[in-house]
């Protein structure tokens, strides 16, 4: 019971280490200012790069706005009610897959809405019909760029006016963007040898088509065709390309804008962007699905995990469980070499004492009874006096009575009576009890406990 109760303590004492060490180490992450080099744009983020605000107004408006933050198979999967309209704003944190862009493309030929918001979108979602659009950053952010600062984000910028009156563009007189704004450019994928061809892309050989620019909107493309594909539709535009275009895929629709910063928390405020923002994504009503899970906030399907996310208690729990394995482990390993099995004699002490007692009395052999006994104590008594077996029973009885005080004379005749029996002299049965009752006494006062001392060294 010792033993386990220091093992207890000795858990109990690691435990508590490891507990004060971990709460020691934990060092709560500071707060990162947002920066445009590498921004989030998840709804969650309250900050300048952030879409929590637009998140926030859409909800409060009465429309229906869900975080997304399953992967996009579930688009296509999901037994319950499915998003009309599926807005990803980039970039993302973490990167789509070739598996996942095929899902989602399925789901807008299904009729769904997808739309894009990013300055270089990937151009693996953006890919319309027989037309390749390509966007290109003029200027890039730098690191000591504020994020809050109007004049920083939007330096040489004017406002943006709507190339032409379409619903996206309905009560919208301008748009801010920033300076850092993707600037788009549309041409038939016949025409553009340097585009990657991609399975939806066919020939055209019938198609050709004219650029015509016009100082409203920048860029607008007329056809001069028989026989054509529905081109994407530009809405807003300035000298350096296109802001938003939009075009049919399969039985859904694609829409591209491509400057977050008109629905980010530090742009959403500036001209008309906030309706520009309403036209682009809850035009189309239903159900609005903002991607989260690849914003790096999946859902975790535990909330108890979900609650204890980046606090120690998670490392505490994962801790401890090692130390439990570790025990578990140890209690089925040998650390020596094996031991015997306690051998248990399953026959009664009292039963053998018994039987020999009864053998010895039916063919009264006292002088064997007595020679069990005498030899042990002799045995126990030269070891008191320190000498060998061989030693004369006078020197033995010297020797014991010098250091216990026993009377020499008494000792020794009890000494030589017990030999003289052994070796043939007649005696009685009470004469034997005697000398055997002297013995014990002696052995008693002495506290050499002869019996368990021999059962000791026959367990041994």
């Amino acid at each position: 019971m010792r033993q386990r109760l220091i093992i207890i303590i000795t858990l109990i004492v690691v435990i508590v280490v490891l507990i004060a060490l971990n709460a020691a180490s934990y060092v709560r992450v500071e707060h990162v200012a947002d920066s445009e080099i590498s921004p989030d744009r998840s709804t969650f983020n309250s900050g300048a790069t952030g879409t929590q605000a637009f998140y926030d107004f859409l909800h409060e408006s009465g429309r229906q706005v869900v975080r997304w933050r399953e992967g996009p198979s579930s688009l296509l999967t999901l037994n319950g009610p499915k998003p009309d309209t599926f807005v990803i704003i980039g970039p993302v944190q973490v990167g789509y897959s070739k598996r996942e862009t095929q899902e989602i493309l399925r789901w807008v030929e299904s009729g769904g809405r997808l739309v894009v918001i990013d300055r270089q979108p990937d151009h693996r979602l953006v890919k319309p019909n027989k037309w390749v659009i390509a966007s290109q950053v003029v200027s890039y952010p730098w690191t000591e760029l504020d994020a809050n600062d109007f004049e920083q984000m939007t330096t040489g910028i004017t406002p943006v006016k709507p190339a032409q009156p379409t619903a996206m563009a309905r009560n919208v007189e301008s748009v801010m963007p920033s300076r850092f704004m993707g600037a788009m450019t549309i041409s038939p994928a016949t025409q553009n040898p340097t585009a990657t061809p991609t399975p939806d892309y066919e020939d055209d050989d019938s198609a050709n088509y004219e650029q015509s620019p016009t100082p409203e909107s920048g860029n607008t493309y007329s056809r001069s065709v028989e026989k054509t594909s529905q081109a994407p539709v530009v809405h807003l535009g300035n000298e350096r390309g296109a802001l938003l275009v939009d075009y049919p895929y399969g039985s859904g629709r694609v829409i591209v804008l491509s400057d977050p910063y008109i629905v980010a928390n530090n742009g959403i405020g500036r001209a008309d962007n906030l309706l520009l923002a309403l036209n682009v994504v809850a035009a189309g009503g239903g159900l609005i699905a903002f991607d989260e899970f690849h914003q790096g906030r999946a859902v975790t399907h535990n909330a108890l995990f979900q609650y204890f996310a980046g606090t120690p208690v998670m490392a505490i729990c994962a801790q401890l469980a090692l130390i439990g394995l570790a025990i578990v482990w140890s209690q089925g390993r040998r650390f020596a070499r094996p031991l015997p099995l306690p051998r248990i004699d399953r026959r009664s002490k009292l039963e053998f004492v018994a039987s020999m007692a009864e053998l010895q009395q039916r063919a009264k052999a006292h002088d064997l009874a007595l020679e069990n006994i005498y030899a042990r104590v002799r045995r126990v008594l030269v070891r008191y006096a320190g000498l060998s077996n061989s030693s004369p029973r006078g020197e033995i009885a010297r020797r014991v009575a010098m250091r216990s005080g026993i009377n020499l004379q008494d000792l020794e005749t009890l000494m030589r009576n017990c030999e003289d029996t052994i070796n043939g002299a007649s005696t009685s049965a009470r004469d034997t009890l005697r000398m055997a009752q002297r013995l014990r006494e002696i052995e008693s006062s002495l506290g050499l406990r002869a019996r368990a001392r021999d059962a000791k060294h026959a367990a041994e």
